[in-house]
């Protein structure tokens, strides 16, 4: 597992494991750091979206879905759609927003920026996920927790498994209170299905407004090990597999 983040080396990396798992890949958007690409793996199950990268001081989660595509957990039982590096610049540049000093993560309504919007073009050719997953950090943060958007059935034990699995090598978050939103139970935030600023939608309120039906964002805490970060984004994404989209 990788202890450092090369943005160049990256994309040399998953574009190799994601053509010998059987993906292709699309440019959405040449930059100067490098393009902003997506990748697809059509199947016959679930639609299962995973992003990434949104945040350019983050890089666990590309890490994360690098590893896991070069270990084969993008199997053949799912139609995958993957976005690893949504913010070629800030991660170029080890910042949150973009070169243009953008948080892309509150443009999924207004569409300002050239990330978002190419993005948006190519989800909007895409079938609707059944499941989807976004891969953060926090700087605030101690322990591993994440948000659940949840417009079906309510399952409790899937939270439970999560934690169950992360637990071995990071603890759950710890704060009654995370980024100003009361927990259901530690470290899990149920979050309803609209913004907490109307203007500034995120990308899981977009895809939940497309009709999305659960999505998943996995916090892992900025000052932990970059392994031990990597190693729980994959953790979870892997056990929310098996109990939500076997």
């Amino acid at each position: 597992m990788r202890e450092l983040f090369d943005l160049q080396s990256f994309y040399r990396d998953f574009a190799k494991a994601a053509d010998q798992g059987g993906f292709r890949g699309e440019v959405l958007l040449e930059m100067e750091d490098g393009p902003l690409m997506a990748w697809e793996k059509v199947g016959n199950g679930p639609v299962v979206y995973l992003s990434a990268g949104m945040h350019g001081d983050e890089p666990a989660g590309p890490l994360a879905a690098l590893e896991m595509m070069e270990r084969g957990v993008f199997d053949d039982n799912r139609h995958w759609l993957i976005c690893p590096v949504m913010n070629p610049g800030g991660l170029a540049l080890h910042t949150r927003e973009n070169r243009e000093g953008k948080d892309l993560n509150r443009d999924y309504l207004k569409m300002e920026t050239l990330e978002v919007a190419a993005h948006i073009r190519w989800l909007d050719r895409r079938p609707v996920p059944d499941l989807f997953v976004s891969l953060h950090e926090d700087w605030e943060s101690t322990g591993f927790y994440f948000y659940e958007i949840n417009c079906g059935n309510d399952r409790p034990e899937v939270a439970e498994a999560i934690f169950s699995a992360t637990s071995v090598v990071m603890p759950v978050e710890p704060e009654v209170f995370i980024d100003g939103h009361e927990v259901r139970e530690a470290g899990w935030i149920f979050h309803c299905p609209d913004a907490d600023v109307p203007d500034h939608w995120p990308e899981a309120i977009y895809l939940a407004k497309k009709g999305c039906p659960l999505s998943f964002t996995f916090e892992t805490p900025s000052s932990a090990d970059l392994v031990d970060r990597t190693r729980v984004q994959m953790l979870a994404f892997q056990e929310l597999l098996k109990k939500v989209v076997p």
